[in-house]
């Protein structure tokens, strides 16, 4: 059994001044922590693999292909792979907890 702790985890990125942190690597499926501040610009470029995100904290607008929504704490948003997607609009500090399948990179 493998467990976390969102607060550990969010530490750890911060500590390696990053947005983004993989904690959890298995043979069919990653699992990182995302954080983008509030007034922040997201990098991404679309993915090779099918995304899965499921909001932790913060509010902001994403945008996936043509489609776009609000997004809050509880908010599960899924991205398939090759798709165009960002967050945008970020008013609160935005954590966000990404599963890839298959693993990133």
């Amino acid at each position: 059994m493998k467990v976390f702790r969102l607060d550990d985890l969010e530490a750890e990125r911060a500590a390696n001044e990053g947005a983004y942190l993989q904690f959890l690597r298995e043979r069919n499926m990653s699992v990182g922590l995302y954080a983008l501040d509030a007034g922040s610009h997201d990098p991404q470029k679309p993915h090779l693999q099918d995304e899965v995100y499921l909001v932790v904290s913060g509010r902001a607008a994403v945008t996936v292909g043509l489609e776009t929504t609000d997004i809050a704490r509880g908010s599960v948003v899924y991205v398939p792979a090759g798709v165009v997607h960002k967050f945008h609009h970020i008013s609160e500090d935005l954590r966000v907890l990404v599963v890839f399948s298959p693993p990133e990179g």
